[in-house]
Order: C-alpha cells, then sequence, then structure tokens
C-alpha cells in the first residue's frame, strides 16, 4: 500500500466539506477524483499533500 486515507474529515466555518472519506492506493495503481464543482476534490488533495489541516483523519 501506497496511500491510505481513514476517516478524512474537514468542514471550513463549520460547514463540512469532507465526512469520513476512506480510500487505499497501491503500488501502481492509479486514482482519479471525480465530481462536480465545490463538493471538495482539491481539499482532499490538500489535505493529503499537508497544505491544508484536517479536522479528523
Amino acid at each position: 500500500m501506497v496511500l491510505k486515507v481513514q476517516g478524512l474529515y474537514k468542514s471550513f466555518k463549520g460547514k463540512p466539506v469532507l465526512k469520513n472519506v476512506n480510500f487505499e492506493l497501491g503500488q501502481g495503481e492509479i486514482l482519479a477524483i471525480l465530481g462536480r464543482s465545490g463538493v471538495g476534490k482539491t481539499t482532499v488533495l490538500r489535505c493529503i499533500n499537508n497544505l491544508v489541516k484536517c479536522d479528523r483523519g
């Protein structure tokens, strides 16, 4: 396993953006994060890279 995200939670001004996000990425696997505008795709990446502090997870 290369990356494991478990129970990721992030809110802005009391509004939850990410709630209990979980996934595992293994060696050689490719992950796509899909969704409409404003659902938290970039926030997931920023949390993984420690560019923003996660509330939990």
